[in-house]
């Protein structure tokens, strides 16, 4: 608690970076805004650039509703209520708990020492209510990495004060997988050994074995930029995809740890054409097929696919995923780029024109 006070105090303010290492894309470029050779995002009916939402994946309207209550109002009741009504073990719970931490987080970096104070507010009123709780875990953990240097003394004591809250929530709400996934993340910061990683994963998989955000999570952990290995992270994906259930969006967890690993430069010549690449990406594009209408995860593999599909100049399949997720970026790989907006928008752009250039246009593209 006493960090939450210091953090809203000092108004710590940072540029906006993902924990994870940004790429370079090969020099892909966006053409300027009524160039003849520009995509016309009307002509498609997809959402322009300046209103693409970069808060979420896909559609959650009850949370875009209590998010404008709260942030209009300051007052914390409406999102208490909301998470009170979503089930514990549910990857909506783990989505919305993260979103509420990342506007508070938000309005601290853009109104130093007075936003996000609904929070603070929310903590000091009710500080047994598990779900203020399991926000503020998560609030700590992204003001760690937007703050602060991996590994430095502030860096480190903000993580430990986040680990602490995650007790705390755990304590809280018997059963609830949130607090345990949001110590993921405190754990590849502070770096656990994998014993004692394996022990906190051990508990997120008694409570919710197939949650697909917590194995996103995990995966943080085992690649070689932090605690593990290109193999290891590989191992854990194919195995993680082997033993998902009929539907499960798991069989995509293989192209997540391909992403993770990307090289800087594409030392083959056709590095998404390759064995390795293609098996990933067919997996994934199984599983969406696979998977419910309403997978509260479902956006986030298609906005990977659509990464994938384009390097791989699959513009047909590409523009079949994009019409489904179109009009919000919250998710990777568009969220590592300094404007996510941008980033998704020349993708988008490259689909159009490659589906067009293969004789596609709006008349042929089925919704």
């Amino acid at each position: 608690m006493e960090i939450l006070w210091f953090l809203i105090a000092m108004g710590l303010v940072a540029a906006v970076v993902g924990p994870f290492v940004r790429r370079r894309r090969g020099g892909i470029r966006q053409v300027a805004p009524g160039s003849p050779d520009a995509a016309d995002p009307d002509a498609y009916e997809f959402v322009r650039q300046e209103d693409l939402d970069v808060r979420l994946p896909g559609p959650d309207q009850d949370l875009l509703d209590v998010l404008d209550v709260v942030q209009r109002t300051q007052d914390w009741r409406a999102a208490a209520q909301l998470l009170a009504g979503t089930a514990k073990e549910g990857e909506v719970r783990w989505q919305r708990v993260q979103a509420f931490a990342g506007a508070a987080s938000l309005e601290l970096q853009q109104k130093p020492g007075v936003g996000g104070a609904w929070l603070r507010a929310w903590r000091a009123d009710s500080p047994k209510d598990a779900g203020g709780a399991q926000i503020h875990a998560e609030f700590l953990v992204q003001q760690a990495w937007r703050s602060s240097a991996a590994g430095t003394d502030e860096f480190r004591i903000i993580l430990e004060e986040a680990r602490s809250v995650c007790g705390d929530a755990a304590l809280l709400s018997p059963g609830d997988p949130v607090p345990y996934i949001v110590e993921l993340a405190v754990a590849r910061g502070l770096g656990y050994p994998h014993e004692r990683f394996d022990q906190l994963w051990a508990k997120i998989i008694d409570r919710a074995p197939d949650h697909m955000g917590a194995h996103l999570a995990a995966l943080h952990y085992w690649c070689e930029k932090w605690h593990g290995s290109r193999e290891e992270a590989d191992r854990f994906a194919t195995a993680s995809a082997a033993r998902a259930p009929k539907g499960s969006l798991l069989a995509a967890l293989p192209l997540f740890a391909v992403y993770e690993h990307l090289p800087e430069v594409a030392l083959v010549r056709d590095f998404y054409g390759s064995a390795v690449v293609s098996k990933a990406m067919e997996g994934a594009l199984y599983a969406v097929h696979a998977a419910r209408p309403d997978d509260p995860m479902l956006a986030h593999v298609r906005h990977l696919l659509i990464h994938f599909l384009v390097g791989g100049g699959r513009w047909s399949e590409a523009m079949h995923q994009l019409v489904r997720v179109d009009g919000y970026v919250g998710a990777l790989p568009w969220t590592v780029d300094e404007d996510p907006a941008a980033q998704y928008a020349t993708y988008r752009a490259l689909a159009v024109a490659g589906y067009e250039a293969n004789g596609g246009n709006p008349a042929t593209l089925p919704r």
